[in-house]
Order: C-alpha cells, then sequence, then structure tokens
C-alpha cells in the first residue's frame, strides 16, 4: 500500500476546509489556495514518478482488503490524469486572482474551487463504483455553486437547467450501481471484473452497462450534450476553463474505465454504440462551432467535438487507438483550458464575446493573438503541437479497425475546429475595428502568465511526443490487460 495515492484528494479538500475559516479574508485565502494547489501538484508528479517506477499503487482504506473496503488505485491512467488536473488548477487559480471579482471571492469561490479538484482527483483515483459516485456528486455539486456564484439572470436560469439534468443522471447513477450489486454483490471494480468474468456478460447485465453509458455520457456531453452549451457559456471564463478541462472528461475518463476493465465482454456491441455516438457528436459539435458568431458558443462547441474524438478512441479499441486516446485526452484537457482562458481575456479586452464587435486587436494585444493563433493549430493537430501525435494515433488506430467512415468524419471535424477557431482570430485581431467603438486600454498581461503555463506545455508535449508516448504506452497496456489492474488491486 501506498499512502500517497490519497494526497491528489486529501490535499484539495483540506485546503477548502481551511479557506472557510478565512472568510471575507481574500488575502489569505489566495494565499492558502496557491499553497494548497501547488502542495497537490507536487504530490501527483511524485505519484505519478512512483507509478512509472514500481508499477499500480493501491491503498486500502482504514486497512480493509478489496473487495470489502474502500480502495484507491493509481496506474498510469489515473495518474496522467491527475498531475494534468493538478496543471489545470493551478492555471486557473491564478487566472482567478486576475478575473474573478471580490464578490465572488468572498462568497466562497476558492472553497468550491477546491473541492471540485478534490471530486475530480477522487474520481480518477477511486477503484469502486460507488465511490466513483460519491467523488462524481462532490464535483457537481461544487460546479453547481461556482455556476451560480454571481447571481445573474442568466446563471440562475441556467444553473437551473444544469442541476435538474444532473440530479436525474445521478439518480440513474444510483439505480445502475444498485441494480449491478444486486446481481455481482459487489461494487470494487476489479471485483466487478472478475465475477463479470466467470458469469459471463448476460443481456441483464449488458443492459446495467447500456445505463451506466447513459449516465456517463450525459455527464461527458457525449452525444446527450443538449445541457452543455447553456451551462459553460454562463459563468466567468475561468469557471467555463475549468469546466471545460476537466469536468466531461471525468466522464469519458468513467467510460473508458468501466468499459475496458467490467464491461468489455460484448466489445462488438458496445463499440458500434460508442462510435456512433462519436460520429454524431463530432458532427454536432463542429455544426454549433461554424454556426456561431460568439467566442464563447465557439469555444463550447469545440468542447462538445473533442468529446467525440476520445469515443472514436473507444470505438477503435486497439492499441494505437487506445494510446492515442489517452494522449488526445491529456492535449484536450489542456487545449480546452487554455483556449477559454485566452478568450476571457479576447472578451475582455474587445468588452464584447460577439464577433462582429471585435476587430484590429492584434497591433495592440499581438502577444494575445499570437498565443490564441498557436493554439488554434494545436486545437487542430497541426505538427510539431501536442494536438498532432495523438490525433494521428486516433486516426492510424480508426483505419486499422476499418472505421473508415468514422475516421473521415475526424479528420473533416478537424478541419471545421481549425477553421472555427481561426476565424475568431481573423475577425478579432485581424479584422477592422468597428467604427465609433472607443476601447480602453486594458492590462491583459496579468491573465497571460497563468495561461503561458498551459501553453508551454501543449508545445513540450508536442515536442517532446516521445517521451509522452511512453507513459500512454504503459497507459495502453491497463486497458487492454485488464489483469494487470486487476492483480494489483487484489493481490494477496
Amino acid at each position: 500500500m501506498n499512502n500517497l495515492v490519497v494526497l491528489p484528494l486529501l490535499l484539495p479538500l483540506i485546503t477548502g476546509v481551511i479557506t472557510i475559516l478565512f472568510f471575507r479574508k481574500v488575502r489569505m485565502q489566495r494565499i492558502v489556495s496557491v499553497m494548497g494547489t501547488l502542495l497537490t501538484a507536487a504530490a501527483s508528479t511524485v505519484l505519478i514518478t512512483q507509478v512509472a517506477s514500481s508499477g499500480v499503487q493501491t491503498l486500502n482504506m482504514g486497512g480493509w482488503a478489496p473487495p470489502y473496503g474502500i480502495v484507491l488505485v493509481a496506474d498510469m491512467v489515473s495518474a496522467l490524469l491527475v498531475v494534468a488536473a493538478s496543471i489545470i488548477a493551478l492555471a486557473c487559480l491564478l487566472y482567478a486572482f486576475r478575473s474573478i471579482n471580490q464578490e465572488r471571492e468572498e462568497h466562497h469561490f476558492y472553497v468550491f474551487f477546491h473541492f471540485l479538484i478534490a471530486g475530480v482527483n477522487g474520481s480518477f483515483l477511486t477503484g469502486d463504483l460507488f465511490n466513483l459516485f460519491v467523488c462524481f456528486e462532490l464535483m457537481l455539486i461544487s460546479s453547481y455553486a461556482l455556476i451560480v456564484l454571481g447571481g445573474t439572470e442568466r446563471q440562475l436560469r441556467e444553473t437551473i437547467k444544469y442541476v435538474l439534468i444532473n440530479i436525474v443522471s445521478s439518480a440513474l447513477f444510483v439505480a445502475s450501481i444498485g441494480f449491478l450489486y444486486s446481481i455481482t454483490g459487489t461494487l470494487n471494480m476489479a471485483d466487478l471484473s472478475n465475477r463479470i468474468a466467470e458469469v459471463g456478460q448476460s443481456g441483464v447485465i449488458t443492459l446495467i452497462a447500456v445505463l451506466f453509458l447513459i449516465v456517463f455520457s450525459i455527464k461527458a456531453g457525449l452525444f446527450l450534450f443538449f445541457w452543455l452549451s447553456g451551462s459553460y457559456a454562463a459563468p466567468p471564463a475561468v469557471v467555463t476553463a475549468l469546466f471545460a478541462g476537466l469536468l466531461t472528461k471525468v466522464g469519458l475518463y468513467a467510460i473508458v474505465r468501466t468499459f475496458t476493465l467490467i464491461f468489455y465482454h460484448d466489445p462488438d456491441f458496445f463499440n458500434a454504440l460508442i462510435g456512433w455516438m462519436a460520429g454524431a457528436t463530432m458532427i454536432l459539435g463542429v455544426i454549433g462551432a461554424i454556426s456561431y458568431r460568439d467566442v464563447n458558443k465557439i469555444l463550447v462547441y469545440n468542447v462538445v467535438a473533442g468529446v467525440g474524438f476520445v469515443a472514436f478512441g473507444m470505438a477503435a479499441a486497439s492499441r494505437q487507438a487506445l494510446e492515442g486516446l489517452l494522449f488526445y485526452m491529456l492535449h484536450d484537457m489542456l487545449i480546452k483550458t487554455l483556449l477559454f482562458l485566452l478568450g476571457g481575456a479576447l472578451i475582455a479586452v474587445a468588452g464584447t464575446s460577439k464577433l462582429e464587435n471585435m476587430g484590429g486587436l492584434l497591433h495592440r494585444y499581438p502577444l494575445l493573438g499570437w498565443m490564441f493563433f498557436i493554439s488554434a493549430l494545436a486545437l487542430a493537430g497541426i505538427p510539431p503541437f501536442s494536438g498532432f501525435p495523438g490525433k494521428l494515433l486516433l486516426f492510424e488506430g480508426g483505419l486499422q479497425a476499418g472505421l473508415y467512415g468514422l475516421t473521415g468524419i475526424a479528420v473533416l471535424s478537424s478541419l471545421l475546429m481549425l477553421y472555427s477557431v481561426l476565424r475568431i482570430f481573423i475577425q478579432a485581431f485581424w479584422g477592422e475595428p468597428p467604427a465609433g467603438i472607443v476601447r480602453r486600454p486594458y492590462a491583459v498581461n496579468g491573465l497571460l502568465i497563468p495561461a503561458g503555463i498551459l501553453f508551454i506545455f501543449i508545445i513540450v508535449m508536442g515536442l517532446g511526443a516521445e517521451g509522452m508516448f511512453q507513459l500512454t504506452s504503459r497507459a495502453g497496456d491497463i486497458l487492454l490487460h485488464p489483469n494487470l489492474y486487476i492483480d494489483a488491486v487484489l493481490k494477496e
């Protein structure tokens, strides 16, 4: 056992509790938040080095051996995602210092921020389905507060829809867990895998698996993304960036984990189902991205399209596709967060999110403009940036699996994603400024510094793709060979 496994979950929880004690003392909340986030990032980094050197790390909470107790599991898949989440948390926290008003800070913004990170990390690290539900709820309750914090009419309206949809999906999640437990007598993921392998994936278990797929698809925005465009566009830019980088990825992780570890006995049916959902999500996502003339809406629909790309890797399910899925998922977490942070800075300097009211910003804000341009290239998978290696593996995996139509949709979607984001660059930075609009100078560098953290990682991931491949290849082994995970968790 390794006690370090619990730290990426425990440290944000402790940090959130401590910030409550400094109610209305914003400076102290900031100091505590930075220290807690840095400690979480350090613990995540140490954890992934131990996973890389010693294999899967586990922690049996309370000393109860699985499958009877709560177990936390850090394999290469979850460790990579926890590290990415820590990087995103640090960048968003520093961005919040310059973009969130004092009223939001005084009303527990940092408390809910850290609780959300705890829920995200807990979802990645838990080894049983019930605690996956608990961590989901911790994450979602925090997201409810972050969306509504500020109390504008739009936020309140979108919060009601967001809460109602997630209440329904959470109720379905609990029901699915209850059905599965009544049949198998366990909720430990490793033990579930063994028991389903012994009795076979019957029609009832297949039905339960479909219920889980519906639940996780709602939370990930996979095909069932009707709630996402409004909810993600309502809160401030830093909150939207946090959601885009983390919330949908937790749902995607849950799909990847459960359908490679537990419900992998009927791959033809589920891979085909996920493939259809992936294709529809990519198509509808890019249609939305090229249809709108609003910066927030364009970026939100690019989040939807990115979800489809990850699901495309699940549909192909080959080694190359799964490795590409993990590489692309890490890239997507960082690039979507970065684009929303840069988009927030763009809206701040332009005073509007409407493209028709922007123009001529490049000569006044060249660093912002060129960072946005390079980020757009990375989003589309243009080499040598981080989007290229993952997409290349996904395309190769799709072709090897014979998914020619779905691969074609993915290639076309990449081009349309590039077009949608470059249109922002062209109209906002190259276009002529609207007549009669006078803009006040805006000190944007304070927003670009935290965005620069993610920008550097986007470049490093692309240039250092060979080193990343070594990590994603080991993560791919876990997904392809469930026994590696099972043996580590249920070892004597």
